[in-house]
């Protein structure tokens, strides 16, 4: 398996960096010079038509869109989540997708206020959008601490946690944050990102990106 990686450190490639790490996958970085205006040049637009990062490509071809890729890889692998034929797959399959579609784009709707709601409007935006983030990471702190499913545990690893690590990282620690949000009033949330950054991938990710020793509780400044 051939696999090339669009990425730039601490851009949401990250999360597939940290995926394919796990999963010990052969790969190449492409690393994209964003600033220049890679991802407007026609050959990466060949690769990826919405000009975004991440993009994967494979033997069968690129893959964009966050969620896809990482769904990709566990379906090629067998590993990091439930298969076709898990039981589990409906449930994992619509965090995943809530995760995309909901805590993501309420992150970006945190970054980029202005976005949709226009640049007369961006604080009543960001502070909408700071109540769904907040609501919705309640959500999955309810998740696992009733159902505590194995494919978002301490003890497994997995890409949703790897996914929803990478946006707590960019809430609550990263400039411009603080946002209000608080790792704290979500511990098992906290338990299960502890637990994946300690994971050797995640700190040969964190080392090579320089995320810092552990990028999910406490990145530091």
């Amino acid at each position: 398996m051939t696999l090339t990686l669009h990425h730039a450190p601490d851009f949401a490639s990250t999360i597939i960096r940290f995926a394919l790490e796990e999963l010990e996958l052969p790969h190449t970085l492409a690393l994209a010079d964003i600033d220049g205006g890679a991802l407007n040049s026609p050959d990466y637009r060949r690769v990826n038509p919405v000009g975004l990062i991440p993009a994967l490509e494979t033997d069968d071809g690129p893959i964009f869109e966050t969620a896809a890729i990482l769904l990709w890889l566990v379906d090629q692998t067998g590993r990091l989540g439930p298969g076709p034929r898990d039981p589990d797959r409906g449930a994992f399959l619509s965090w995943l997708f809530f995760t995309s579609n909901a805590l993501h784009q309420a992150a970006l709707a945190m970054f980029y206020p202005h976005r949709p709601a226009g640049e007369a409007n961006s604080a009543a935006a960001q502070a909408a959008a700071q109540d769904q983030i907040t609501a919705r990471l309640g959500l999955i702190e309810t998740l696992i601490a009733t159902q505590g499913p194995r494919w978002l545990s301490p003890e497994h690893p997995g890409v949703l946690g790897y996914y929803i690590g990478v946006l707590v990282r960019w809430l609550i620690f990263l400039p411009p944050a603080p946002y209000g949000i608080r790792l704290d009033d979500f511990p098992h949330l906290r338990s299960v990102l502890a637990a994946l950054e300690a994971r050797p991938a995640a700190l040969r990710v964190a080392t090579s990106d320089a995320l810092g020793p552990t990028p999910f509780t406490n990145p530091g400044p």
